[in-house]
């Protein structure tokens, strides 16, 4: 962020602050939310396809966990728009913000389940367990490195933030 941009948020109320996090908060959920609808409208199609009578019953199962975490992580992440709806115009926006951050957190760790369930179960299909297992691995790396560890380390680097 430059100087200016740092001078502004240091203009700006409590309630402006609260009132711009919830937006940024809302807005994130927009973008993150239609993955998380697609990885689930899609899976719930994966039964009716004609070759899944040939699945084995490891892929069944992980087919299922796939499921379950997707629809858990929907859950999640509509969570915020909802409980914004239904607290439409009370006195109660940090708290809704804060609430809203965990719940979107915790649907993001159900999607990068979910995703590395789905990398398991096609790579599975189509190769073998092993290159399955080695894949799956690969991704779900990549996922804990990019969401949580890159964002806390540089949060950890930072925190507390300088007083002047």
């Amino acid at each position: 962020m430059g100087e200016d941009a740092n001078e502004e948020l240091e203009e700006e109320t409590p309630k402006q602050r609260v009132n711009r996090e919830l937006i940024e908060l809302l807005n994130e959920v927009r973008v993150a939310l239609p993955g998380v609808q697609v990885l689930f409208a899609f899976l719930l199609t994966v039964p009716f396809a004609s070759g899944w009578k040939k699945t084995t019953e490891l892929q069944q199962d992980v087919y299922v966990c796939a499921v379950v975490t997707a629809a858990v992580a929907a859950v999640f992440m509509i969570a915020p728009s909802s409980y914004h709806r239904l607290l439409f115009r009370q006195p109660h926006k940090e708290h809704m913000l804060f609430t809203s951050n965990k719940l979107l957190i915790i649907g993001m760790v159900f999607l990068a389940i979910s995703i590395s369930l789905c990398v398991f179960l096609v790579v599975d299909l189509v190769i073998s367990i092993p290159w399955a297992l080695a894949l799956t691995a690969g991704v779900a790396l990549l996922i804990v490195v990019l969401w949580y560890a890159m964002p806390l380390n540089r949060r950890h680097e930072v925190w507390p933030p300088p007083k002047d």
